[in-house]
């Protein structure tokens, strides 16, 4: 199924592309099917292939695969990208709250925008067609369909919301009448489609419970209900708005509404027993590098992208120099963890050498590389990588794995900070142990699970632990930005990033035990690494079999690139709308949100 990305019908592209032309924002997009949708719509074979094709955009160079997975979610408290310190770069500008609206990456009329609106616009007809033509109830192969294009919809307006904020509201296909809209309140759509996916709930079936649902390329209704529980937490917390940084004003929107809807979506998700956490966090992500795309375990949904296609590892994985005996493309490392972040880790918590990876692999001799240790300001996210995976990417611009949009670590997550908010942290503990024990073997679980766990006995101590925990369990996924941002931490995390690095930097406060120098030997196979010193207070010389390897100190311009100096981050939480859709909106679209 990695292929369905791509519509396999000639028919069903005709749906979407043999269309009049209309322009919305500079984004041509269908109105009117030369095709009879009462044909399509009441067929399950062919509007499966329809709902197949609201994701085909994803795919498209300038959208999901090209610009905004690799960019979108920079720079954080845990998460930097190396273009930062590109003074002046296109990129750079996209890490540092100090985009363009001309940025040259982002500035063009096949960019991430155009495509999510695309998508929704497939969705809308969808939609449309299934609810005029095709009976969908819930067990019904059609009524599997019209959930899994409500979701898709709502997976759009997420990402859209989540990067520029308030945004044109399109829940019917486009007409004469709609081409040009105006920026609609979020409130509203968050509202709606918070109500679409508690429908779409409704229609699509449990992980497994049909052959619809196998596979976490599909949508099943343990994803569709943790979606909602995301997005009820999103649109209670805080956000920019154009008059500042706040929560919405909207009553339906309350946290104790909108915690009530994740914590009881969270609830059903774990009741149900479809997905589970894996008990290896080093072999969830083996799992994933090897495309197991089988549902019912923790990925609860995942972009899915074909072979060619797709940069998540060609962006994020551990760096390769050159082709070598694990791939035919020498990419990765365009971003990883802060210096300080592996040092924050407990040094018993199994995640930590997962997600912070201190060498890459190097120039290749005779086609043979050997890890290589690099810069205390280089670390590489290692939940991604080459060397995991089953299949050898000879491409040389794509790797085609797919990007984890939800897992089920989230879930406990966001049930332990609804209930410490609704209930107290008793209530909240049981969830936070569950995400501790699998980080710590068990012979520490009675000190760093319950031990730390019961510790917690306030509410404000348990959402404080919740935030440090969710830095160690989802570094290098790229969900930490929004998380800050709607706990109102942004700025004050990334500033708190910065004077944590300098620590670093001079071996000061919370850093002063961090070596100096690493020492290193290989492993009997010759290209593994075997290192002493990363360890706090490793500083003594191991012996003549290993060798000696100072590391590169860090550097200013590298700290002050979290952000821009004199730019508050808090007046930079979103992109700005980007020029060529300004331009073409027919003076419906502005930017502001400090830009």
């Amino acid at each position: 199924m990695k292929n369905f990305i791509l519509i396999f019908a000639i028919i069903i592209a005709g749906l979407f592309s043999s269309c009049q032309e209309m322009n919305e924002d500079f984004l041509d997009a269908p109105a009117q099917s030369t095709l009879d949708e009462s044909i399509i719509f009441s067929n399950a074979g062919l509007a499966r292939g329809a709902v197949d094709g609201i994701l085909e955009p994803m795919g498209q160079t300038n959208s999901y695969r090209g610009r905004f997975i690799p960019f979108y979610g920079f720079n954080t408290d845990t998460e930097w990208n190396y273009s930062s310190d590109d003074a002046g770069s296109s990129q750079g500008e996209l890490m540092i709250y100090d985009a363009k609206a001309n940025n040259s990456q982002m500035n063009s009329t096949n960019n991430a925008w155009a495509m999510m609106y695309s998508g929704i616009e497939r969705a809308n007809i969808c939609i449309r067609g299934l609810r005029s033509f095709g009976n969908p109830q819930s067990g019904t192969e059609l009524g599997q369909l019209l959930g899994e294009a409500l979701t898709l919809r709502a997976v759009y307006y997420t990402d859209l919301m989540k990067t520029w904020g308030d945004v044109p509201a399109r829940f019917e296909p486009i007409n004469s009448e709609t081409i040009y809209l105006e920026k609609s309140s979020r409130d509203i759509i968050y509202k709606q489609i918070i109500q679409d996916l508690e429908e779409a709930s409704t229609l699509v079936a449990w992980p497994n419970e049909t052959s619809a649902t196998t596979s976490v390329e599909r949508i099943n209704k343990a994803f569709v209900k943790g979606l909602r529980a995301r997005l009820a937490m999103v649109a209670s917390g805080y956000m920019q708005y154009p008059d500042g940084v706040r929560r919405s004003n909207d009553p339906e929107l309350s946290v104790e509404n909108m915690y009530k809807i994740a914590l009881d979506e969270c609830r059903s998700i774990i009741s149900s027993g479809s997905a589970h956490l894996v008990p290896s966090f080093e072999t969830f992500w083996k799992n994933y590098n090897e495309e197991n795309t089988t549902a019912g375990s923790e990925s609860l949904w995942e972009i899915p992208f074909a072979a060619g296609r797709g940069r998540v590892l060609f962006s994020f994985a551990v760096r390769h120099r050159g082709v070598d005996q694990y791939t035919g493309q020498p990419r990765g490392g365009i971003a990883g963890p802060l210096p300080t972040v592996f040092y924050d880790f407990d040094e018993d918590d199994s995640r930590r050498d997962v997600s912070c990876v201190p060498y890459g692999w190097a120039t290749p001799v005779n086609g043979v590389a050997q890890q290589e240790l690099v810069g205390l300001d280089t670390w590489y996210f290692g939940k991604y990588r080459y060397e995991w995976m089953n299949r050898y990417v000879t491409s040389t611009n794509d790797d085609g794995v797919n990007k984890i949009y939800m897992r089920y670590a989230e879930i406990l997550f966001i049930a332990a900070e609804a209930a410490n908010e609704l209930e107290g942290p008793a209530a909240a503990a049981p969830y936070l142990k569950e995400i501790r024990m699998r980080a710590f073997a068990p012979e520490f679980q009675a000190e760093k699970v319950d031990g730390y766990v019961n510790g917690l006995s306030s509410k404000e101590a348990m959402f404080n632990a919740l935030v440090k925990e969710h830095k160690y369990e989802f570094t290098g996924e790229m969900e930490r930005k929004q998380s800050l941002i709607r706990w109102n931490l942004l700025k004050a995390n990334l500033d708190e990033a910065k004077v944590k690095m300098t620590d670093l930097q001079n071996r000061t406060g919370d850093y002063v035990d961090v070596p100096s120098t690493l020492y290193y030997k290989y492993e009997d196979d010759n290209e593994t690494l075997n290192i002493y010193g990363l360890n706090r207070g490793e500083n003594q010389d191991p012996g003549v079999e290993y060798s000696a390897f100072t590391w590169n100190p860090l550097f200013d311009d590298m700290i002050n690139s979290i952000y821009k100096s004199g730019v508050n981050p808090d007046d930079r939480q979103y992109w700005p709308i980007w020029q060529v859709f300004i331009d073409g909106s027919n003076g419906k679209l502005v930017n502001d949100y400090g830009y």
